[in-house]
């Protein structure tokens, strides 16, 4: 289960909407372990598509250095479809390189549901996980007891 800040959301669909019908981009990280998505960064789309993203190399290199000076690493990997419904192509599959990353697509045609679904995606195989927004971490307790009762 993927329990994420409602600010992360609306931050995602945001930028997904400025940048339509371009496919955006990001990553969301937080310290290393935690499981915990805390800081957003928008990440440039270098092939312009409809259809797939590309991380641009040289921000993503900078990026995870970053990540790994300030002991985070990626928990959410985002981006949007914006002709297609929310779950991940081929080449998310291919792609898919962080094994414990949280995989989050943001539809943004409205002929598809609204609603961002989010994957973990291992060896190829892709399992479809529950999101949880919450409005502040300290909920997370709140929101793992109710999941442990249902």
């Amino acid at each position: 289960m993927l329990v994420i800040h409602s600010k992360l959301v609306e931050a995602m669909i945001a930028q997904s909407h400025k940048d339509h019908p371009i496919e955006t981009c990001g990553v969301i990280a937080g310290p290393e372990g935690s499981n915990i998505p805390l800081r957003l960064i928008p990440m440039r789309n270098v092939a312009q598509s409809k259809t797939f993203f590309e991380f641009d190399p040289q921000q993503q290199l900078q990026v995870w250095r970053e990540m790994e000076a300030q002991g985070e690493e990626p928990v959410v990997i985002y981006h949007s479809h914006t002709g297609s419904q929310a779950y991940p192509s081929r080449t998310d599959v291919e792609n898919a390189s962080e094994p414990g990353a949280h995989y989050v697509i943001i539809p943004t045609d409205n002929l598809y549901d609204r609603e961002i679904r989010s994957f973990r995606i291992l060896d190829g195989m892709i399992t479809e996980e529950r999101v949880c927004t919450v409005s502040a971490y300290h909920k997370l307790q709140a929101a793992l007891e109710q999941l442990i009762e249902a």
